[in-house]
């Protein structure tokens, strides 16, 4: 099995019939087609059955598959420039139309930090020449993300940056973060930040708590989220800026999200798939691949994130895309760095979710496509018609395991490498062109 050379098809329609039409934007889970024309969506779900198709358009019989919209991964570490041999928006984009991600957002941490127009510009035309999807940066919020000194946000936004982030750090200047939050209103920026108290989480290198002792290893407590989490949201209902919690990861943290949704702030959060299907105990004998940002936490912390985002709760779904390679993972765990790849395996990890019946599709998708989207001010996203014709097909039930020495990305730190998959994308459109198409060798 493997994937098929891609015989670029520009320009020529598609209609996918007998299709499981997934657009979270209109509530839609039915039974229909999928008709894409002139890079658009034409009409999808029942009434394009009924719609007339394209002269010449390609027939695709789904045979059942679910057609939804591109994946929008709103956290992706990219090695350009700097760390061209982690990764490239070469290799990121294969890694993301391979895993039916056709929007990329990209965090700052590159060398040099992108923290001015002409970086961002860099970033686009560069991302526009080499990635099969989109690519869309963020810029840093404070210049050479120090924490200190705020970037030009208006002209960050004028260069293209679809909003403002530290990445990994976390600001720890409260009076910055309050500057920040409200110079970013009034430009409509949204700010996405790390909330993560670098002073409480010390030197830890992993969830504080039993196993951490059992393994002898320094923890890091929930409480260096938490208490930065509830800074950032007060200072957002001060401010009246619009915030978003990069990514939380305990029970207590979905409380205080919830409760200042309630009250009506400006607030959205996210959580990465690994937070999601995976917990401390997985670390098992020292696995530097488990090594995140935030730490892995407990079941019961996961299972408040699978809630949160069954509920609505936490709004984005995130790979957190971390590439590093065997000089900065083949270390004893405490010296090994932070993160994983994620790109090509945050969907079928997730459907373990939909398979265990803790998810439904249309909330799986409203966290993945959807809300990302529209927290970002992106058109795409959803399957409407006149929208981009940016979706993935997706074979939810083949059985298949990862061998992560195939993975798409230059770097290989999965932390599911070996693990047991039930379903994958098999063909996915951007613009209405076929960037990645699956199939099942003779």
């Amino acid at each position: 099995m493997n994937a098929a050379p891609i015989e670029r098809r520009e320009g020529r329609p598609v209609v996918f019939r007998n299709a499981r039409v997934i657009d979270p934007s209109r509530r839609l889970d039915a039974k229909g087609s999928v008709i894409v024309a002139d890079r658009r969506i034409v009409a999808a779900g029942p009434e394009a059955d009924r719609t007339a198709q394209p002269a010449g358009a390609e027939i695709v019989d789904c045979k059942g598959a679910v057609v939804a919209p591109g994946l929008v991964d709103m956290r992706v570490f990219v090695g350009e420039p700097g760390a061209e041999h982690r990764e490239t928006f070469a290799s990121a984009g294969q890694a993301a139309a391979a895993g039916g991600v056709t929007s990329i957002v990209t965090m700052p941490d590159t060398d040099p930090v992108i923290d001015d127009a002409a970086l961002v510009d860099f970033m686009t035309r560069r991302a526009r020449d080499t990635s099969e999807v989109r690519v869309w940066p963020m810029a840093a919020l404070t210049k050479g993300l120090e924490g200190h000194e705020m970037t030009e946000f208006g002209l960050l936004r004028e260069a293209g940056a679809v909003g403002v982030t530290d990445g990994r750090r976390s600001v720890a200047d409260t009076a910055v973060m309050r500057r920040a939050l409200t110079y970013a209103r009034d430009f409509g920026l949204p700010i996405m930040h790390n909330p993560a108290d670098p002073y409480l989480a010390g030197t830890g290198v992993m969830n504080e708590g039993e196993t951490a002792s059992r393994l002898g290893l320094p923890g890091i407590p929930k409480e260096a989220e938490i208490i930065t989490l509830e800074r950032d949201i007060r200072l957002a209902r001060l401010t009246g800026g619009r915030y978003h919690a990069a990514q939380i990861s305990c029970a207590e943290s979905l409380e205080i999200v919830r409760a200042a949704k309630a009250d009506g702030a400006d607030v959205t959060c996210g959580v990465s798939i690994n937070h999601l299907t995976l917990n401390e105990n997985d670390i098992g004998p020292y696995r530097t691949f488990f090594k995140l940002a935030p730490p892995l936490r407990s079941e019961r912390d996961r299972e408040a994130m699978v809630a949160g985002v069954a509920d609505g709760t936490i709004d984005v779904i995130v790979s957190s895309h971390d590439p590093q390679n065997v000089d900065t993972k083949r270390h004893p765990f405490a010296e090994a760095a932070d993160g994983a790849v994620g790109l090509e395996t945050m969907l079928v990890a997730a459907l373990r979710l939909v398979h265990a019946g803790a998810l439904d599709l249309l909330a799986l998708f409203r966290a993945l496509s959807t809300r990302p989207a529209e927290i970002l001010g992106l058109e795409v996203g959803r399957l409407a018609p006149g929208a981009p014709a940016d979706l993935i097909v997706v074979d939810t039930e083949t059985p298949w395991v990862l061998d992560a020495d195939t993975l798409r990305s230059r770097s290989k730190n999965s932390p599911f490498d070996g693990a047991r998959f039930q379903g994958r994308v098999t063909r996915t459109l951007v613009a209405g062109r076929t960037v990645y198409e699956y199939f099942s060798a003779a």
